[in-house]
């Protein structure tokens, strides 16, 4: 049974690699996409336009719009004369906001008075608008603290643990491996079977002496060690292109990614089974994936979600394998931390292999 397996496996891995098409097909995306995902999918904001309308005539209101100058926040500053003026460069979207500085500023700075300064944002853009308010307000206070006397007080100090500098790409750029790993996980195991049917040659494996086990046990292998293969190199352009630290061990890295890649492929061989084309295939993956890696914390915290759909995320492996995949890129995740995140892939890969399996020998009787 073996021999028959790895010859299956050999076979697999022959037509992927052959065919010309099917190397760019498989070599190229993924290394693009890492790279272009890398620098679109953040959830920083720099060198977004401003308006100010300043109606303070002290030096205080001309040095915090200077801040908002030097900030990397900020492209340009667009200075407003009048109220009627905001609406319209919200309206059309030329500025992410607006900066509304009060007549006494600077008056009520140096009376130690309660100082308010208006930030008019685009609701429109909620994130952006969320995340621009967050550092408009940090400069804003920080400008302020300067003029208050904290001798007696409590200084507060902040240090951000894991990613000091809070660099977006050591956040976003490991989860978009997960991310990639799934997709490749998936479409590969879920084109297949249906390609066999597709091309005519699944038959030719259904008279050998294989039999739907080996047959399915092949696959899987295939495409695990392809998914693997891919997902290293794009860990490779990770580390040595994009300067993204690993701070914990390779190898449990790669354990975990081919434990949790069963689990995916044990999906993509589901679907595979189901379909009898590759069009009706890449439908399903279609129908999959989103799904997967919106529910997995990838795009929004899965705390942020409603009680009922946090359910629903414990059966989705990309959540899983997000945790470890970040814990130990940013924070050198030891081996018992990954082994308890481990528990569920493991679950999970049963059930989605059993039920490939099952589904497979349904079709092929």
């Amino acid at each position: 049974m073996l021999i028959r397996i790895y010859h299956l496996i050999i076979k697999e891995l022959l037509t992927s690699v052959r065919d010309p098409k099917s190397r760019i097909a498989l070599v190229v995306p993924p290394i693009l996409q890492i790279f272009i995902l890398s620098f679109t999918v953040t959830f920083e904001i720099k060198n977004a336009p401003f308006g100010v309308y300043n109606n303070d005539f002290g030096a205080e209101g001309y040095a915090l719009i200077k801040r908002f100058e030097h900030s990397p926040l900020v492209s340009k500053i667009i200075t407003i004369s009048s109220q009627q003026e905001i609406e319209p460069l919200l309206d059309r979207q030329t500025v992410l906001g607006v900066i509304v500085i009060p007549q006494d500023f600077s008056q009520k700075i140096y009376s130690s008075q309660a100082v308010q300064v208006q930030l008019l944002l685009d609701g429109r853009r909620t994130n952006a608008s969320q995340i621009a308010g967050g550092y408009a307000t940090r400069i804003i206070n920080t400008f302020l603290g300067e003029f208050v006397d904290n001798r007696s007080g409590v200084e507060v100090v902040t240090r951000n643990w894991f990613n000091s500098n809070l660099e977006p790409l050591k956040t976003t750029v490991p989860s978009l491996v997960c991310v990639l790993a799934t997709v490749l996980g998936v479409l590969i195991s879920g084109l297949s079977i249906a390609r066999e049917r597709e091309t005519g040659t699944f038959e030719q494996l259904l008279i050998s002496p294989l039999t739907p086990f080996e047959i399915l046990m092949g696959k899987a292998i295939s495409a695990v060690f392809l998914s693997t293969c891919l997902a290293i190199m794009m860990i490779g352009v990770v580390i040595f292109i994009l300067n993204i630290p690993l701070r914990g061990s390779f190898w449990l890295l790669i354990l975990s990614m081919d434990l949790f890649l069963i689990s995916a492929v044990g999906v993509g061989l589901f679907i595979s089974s189901l379909s009898r084309t590759q069009q009706q295939a890449i439908f399903g993956v279609i129908l999959v994936l989103p799904a997967s890696i919106m529910l997995s914390g990838f795009a929004t915290p899965v705390e942020n979600m409603p009680q009922w759909l946090q359910h629903i995320t414990v059966i989705n492996p990309v959540r899983w394998y997000l945790v470890i995949v970040k814990g130990i890129f940013l924070k050198g995740m030891e081996l018992s931390e990954v082994a308890l995140n481990c528990i569920p892939l493991v679950v999970l890969s049963i059930i989605a292999f059993s039920a490939a399996a099952i589904m497979f020998k349904r079709r092929v009787e």
